[in-house]
């Protein structure tokens, strides 16, 4: 069974003239189980609304997104945020850090939505990513590449089926950005969870055995 299946998925937005314009239009997409692919896309291309729209945070127009045999699209709302919190980790380009918590305390707060917060694991998840001497460090006093960090472990906390990463290596320079990917992709290898990956950085593309443009996924793109 995919870790991910998408059949006609579209979702569009009325423009400021009050026309409606189609954002996302994607016939098929398939992620195996444990597959890793990176999707090539650049501003504009409705690439984070499209992985907003596999991670439940958006609500599709038609079509169905399964994840893991679970069709997301057939779910309510509150069913959407489950899923998500069971079956999905979501890597963010700002990284969205709750600026007033420590490194543990984000990865906790993670967990909270899923089966619940595990201080254990959390601290082991700290670890891998190599910041176990920073878990009481607020996002402040941590380096970009180490906040980074943080997110990745923070996406991985309820071990989810599929990982999403939306440009992660965006905001840090070359040698930040192979370590994150690396260990974005290490983790995923690990614990068996599919990854799709979006950017449009061609060092990071091509890392990927399995690369698809967004504008051939995405017929509007």
């Amino acid at each position: 069974m995919p870790t991910l299946e998408i059949e006609n998925l579209k979702k569009g937005y009325k423009s400021p003239v009050g026309d409606f314009q189609t954002v996302v239009d994607v016939p098929r997409f398939v992620l195996e189980t444990g597959e890793q692919v990176a999707l090539m896309g650049e501003s504009g291309s409705g690439k984070t609304t499209f992985l907003n729209l596999i991670a439940g945070i958006l609500p599709a127009d038609s079509g169905t997104i399964k994840i893991g045999g679970v069709e997301m699209t057939a779910l309510s709302e509150p069913g959407r945020d489950a899923l998500r919190a069971k079956n999905l980790g979501y890597v963010f380009q700002t990284f969205n850090l709750l600026q007033g918590y420590t490194a543990l305390e984000n990865v906790l707060l993670g967990m909270m939505f899923g089966a619940g917060a595990n201080r254990t694991r959390a601290l082991r998840l700290l670890e891998q990513v190599g910041l176990n001497d920073r878990a009481d460090y607020l996002p402040r006093q941590l380096s970009v590449g180490q906040q980074q960090r943080v997110a990745v472990a923070r996406a991985l906390a309820n071990k989810p089926q599929l990982v999403l990463a939306d440009e992660p290596t965006g905001n840090l320079d070359k040698r930040r950005a192979g370590e994150a990917l690396n260990l974005i992709r290490e983790i995923c290898r690990e614990s068996g969870a599919g990854l799709l990956l979006v950017s449009h950085d061609v060092g990071v593309l091509n890392e990927f055995e399995r690369v698809e443009k967004l504008s051939e996924v995405n017929r509007i793109g």
